[in-house]
């Protein structure tokens, strides 16, 4: 069993070794592949967008009545906006 000492000093050498030197390469974010959005997602993210800025625009009331949470709601906006599209 190595000694107390040798032990404290290993884990020192261990943290402080860079990735790069433990075989491991830190990602960096400036060379990270993007991916384009393609036109399924952009559609998505701009029905989620307006569901969510008329589900804001709602009063308490009205929310109860179109269904009362985020989820529901949304779904039947989502159907609402692809049905007026086709």
């Amino acid at each position: 069993m190595p000694s107390p000492l040798l032990r404290t000093v290993l884990a020192v050498l261990l943290a402080a070794a860079p990735a790069a030197a433990l075989g491991q390469a830190a990602p960096n974010p400036e060379f990270a592949p993007r991916r384009e959005p393609n036109l399924r997602s952009l559609a998505a993210r701009e029905r989620q967008r307006k569901c969510g800025a008329e589900w804001r625009a709602l009063t308490p009331p009205d929310k109860a009545a179109q269904g009362p949470r985020w989820p529901q709601y949304y779904s039947k906006c989502v159907r609402r906006l692809k049905e007026q599209r086709a």
